[in-house]
């Protein structure tokens, strides 16, 4: 089930669909319905297809467009951005410093952004680049096949953190330092990410283990743990970038709120 605080939330965000005024159709399941289950569908991880009619969700291919719609709308990033919004107004937010890194999943019915894993022998497969605070909160997430390099998507996954609002003055963008394993040890990087206004805190290849980074990039293991508590996100069915992108995109909502619900 949706709960209050979190439709509260999201409801404004929806976009509104009108009706014809001549041979308007059946009228559209409500979108709280539809979400939950989409909601169904993310924790279980079952087929659309096999969707219960019975509980009144509507029929997977519904919940299905729905997801795909809002998705189009940017409705899952403006909500994530309204979460963070909160957390960063409640000082629940750790901006001086963020942690990036990787997960690969397999992806049985490949398509777009996937590719062969470089660990799995070569079966198709997709990565989640995620980017989180100090406290590991999702801050941004992307999508690349299994054989991208960890390191392209650091530049780009900076990019993508949005500007938190939440407290008086300019909406912040940028943490103070970035904490990342030896999968992002390039020192063209490090300097690119310096002329960010960003310290780099990367751990370089052939040191020893136990350095100390591990203090603080251990939040991010453990977000990747929640993402995929997700039994949706545990392997890509979707053949369609767009759609498992708003999966990834929700969970991290999702995530969110339930660290903004701690704080009560």
């Amino acid at each position: 089930m949706v709960s209050d605080e979190l439709w509260d939330r999201l409801e404004p965000l929806l976009p509104q669909r009108e009706r014809r005024f001549r041979y308007p159709g059946r009228k559209p399941l409500p979108d709280r319905d539809v979400l939950c289950g989409i909601l169904y569908v993310l924790h279980t991880g079952i087929q659309w297809e096999y969707l219960p009619k019975q509980l009144g969700f509507g029929s997977g291919m519904t919940c299905w467009r729905r997801l795909r719609d809002s998705n189009e709308a940017g409705v899952w990033q403006r909500l994530h951005e309204v979460l963070l919004a909160e957390l960063n107004a409640a000082a629940k937010l750790d901006r001086s410093r963020c942690v990036v890194d990787s997960s690969h999943v397999r992806a049985f019915k490949r398509g777009i952004h996937t590719g062969p894993s470089p660990v799995d022998r070569g079966p198709a497969g997709s990565k989640h680049h995620l980017i989180t605070d100090g406290r590991g909160t999702p801050l941004a997430v992307l999508v690349t096949g299994g054989n991208r390099n960890d390191v392209t998507q650091l530049l780009p996954l900076l990019d993508a953190i949005p500007p938190v609002r939440g407290r008086v003055g300019r909406p912040r963008r940028k943490p103070d330092s970035l904490f990342a394993d030896r999968g992002y040890d390039h020192d063209l990087y490090r300097h690119q990410v310096r002329e960010r206004g960003i310290v780099p805190a990367i751990a370089r290849r052939g040191t020893r283990h136990g350095t100390g980074l591990g203090t603080y990039r251990w939040v991010i293991e453990r977000t990747f743990a929640w993402l995929h508590g997700f039994r949706r996100l545990r392997i890509r069915w979707e053949r369609r970038a767009d759609i498992h992108e708003a999966f990834l995109k929700l969970a991290c909502c999702l995530i969110t709120h339930r660290q903004l619900g701690s704080l009560c």
